[in-house]
């Protein structure tokens, strides 16, 4: 059996020439031109810009405007007629007030018809009392003879007499009947035909004043409290 021989190994050779392609021509090296903007045509930066702010919304000027007029008219509507309550309640009182006095005025003046009297006016002081009763004491008053007897009475002393008043005070008023009662203090003084005085009395009457639809008062009765003068 022939044996075949073997070539020992030889080392690799490195290549001599450039790294490029095989044909052996150089690489040309291309080169391009890159034109840089001029600062004259160059695009500016773009600048980051704020945002804009939001648009408020226009205050209702018109309908705040109404609310408050329409508050200052309930505003002075309210003072009105609260001014109006008062001056109401203000004239309420001060007409119930002068119509207490006026009661008080009646029974004090009847009084002062009943016992104030002179010789030479007798008959009108008489007639002035009995123009302002009414109901029962002008019933009295009214029969046969009574008035003519009374101008007789004050005739016969011969003298005058004076009643001053020293107080009265409204009792109550009776809101159906319209009659008030009023209690009088009074001191009367009479003196003789030749102008002595003799010591004076005190009286105290209660007068009930009646108050007819017309507003006139006169003195419905004359009771002496508790059985005297």
């Amino acid at each position: 059996m022939t044996s075949i021989p073997t070539r020992p190994p030889q080392a690799r050779r490195r290549a001599s020439r450039a790294a490029g392609p095989a044909s052996g021509k150089a690489v040309e090296a291309t080169v391009v031109r890159v034109e840089t903007p001029s600062s004259a045509s160059a695009t500016p930066a773009r600048t980051s810009r704020k945002a804009a702010p939001v648009a408020r919304r226009p205050a209702h000027r018109r309908l705040v405007a109404i609310a408050a007029l329409v508050f200052g008219f309930v505003a002075t509507g309210v003072l009105g007629a609260a001014v109006a309550v008062m001056i109401i309640q203000k004239n309420n009182a001060e007409a119930t007030q002068a119509r207490n006095q006026r009661f008080v005025d009646t029974a004090t003046q009847t009084v002062v018809n009943m016992f104030s009297f002179k010789q030479d006016t007798i008959s009108e002081s008489v007639d002035r009392f009995y123009n302002g009763t009414s109901g029962p004491l002008r019933d009295m008053l009214s029969q046969t003879g009574n008035v003519d007897n009374l101008k007789a009475i004050f005739r016969d002393t011969g003298g005058s007499s004076e009643a001053v008043i020293n107080g009265a005070a409204l009792e109550g008023i009776d809101g159906i009947s319209k009659n008030a009662s009023v209690l009088v203090s009074a001191r009367v003084t009479a003196s003789d035909m030749n102008g002595n005085n003799k010591p004076s009395q005190p009286y105290r009457l209660r007068i009930v004043v009646h108050e007819d639809d017309a507003g006139r008062m006169t003195a419905y009765d004359v009771k002496y409290p508790n059985g005297g003068n």
